[in-house]
């Protein structure tokens, strides 16, 4: 899996400089919100606010680094569990992870679901690194007995995409997880 960014390679000083205000974004956004600032962001990182200005012009930026980073967590995780010891667990376990952190955050979801957000236009190469990614994990978990046979990665995805849905309303009524387990269950391999 590559970096779907565009920027050019960085220095070393920077790149660390770069990986620091991501790291101090990703947690402020996690405690704080959409409501943290650049200028917060800097002083958590213990850097001036040109600093941060530099790697990321505008907070809009930053999120959208931030989200980017974690959609390719998701990519990179399907990619290992798909050498799991138990696919059937590997596949379920990877689903309902994805949906339920993913729910908690609207933009992380439309990232996902291809709307709004870098490397999120149908085609792009995250697109297809998370289509690949689910692909193989699903035809193991299939090949294992454990996923019913008739479902694609496309339909996968799609299930995903509503999973997001379905979480973050089951969210707001404190039955998060939910509605994720009920659509693994719909995918689980019956006995004929």
């Amino acid at each position: 899996m590559g970096d779907h960014s565009s920027a050019r390679p960085l220095r070393a000083d920077a790149r660390r400089n770069r990986e620091r205000v991501l790291q101090i974004a990703q947690e402020a956004l996690a405690a704080d919100g959409l409501t943290i600032s650049l200028d917060e962001i800097a002083r958590r990182a213990g850097f001036g606010v040109g600093t941060v200005h530099r790697h990321f012009p505008t907070e809009e930026a930053l999120l959208e680094a931030v989200l980017l980073g974690r959609a390719e967590r998701f990519v990179a995780d399907a990619r290992a569990l798909a050498t799991a010891e138990d696919a059937g667990r590997a596949f379920f376990g990877w689903f309902c992870r994805v949906a339920e952190q993913a729910a908690a955050h609207q933009a992380l979801c439309d990232l996902l679901d291809g709307g709004a957000g870098p490397g999120s236009r149908p085609g792009s190469a995250l697109e297809a690194d998370l289509a690949d990614a689910v692909g193989r994990l699903l035809a193991r978990a299939q090949r294992a007995g454990a996923v019913r046979r008739d479902l694609s990665a496309d339909d996968v995805r799609d299930l995903l995409r509503g999973a997001l849905a379905a979480e973050r309303h089951a969210r707001g009524r404190g039955a998060a997880g939910r509605m994720a387990a009920v659509m693994c269950d719909g995918m689980r391999a019956t006995a004929d």
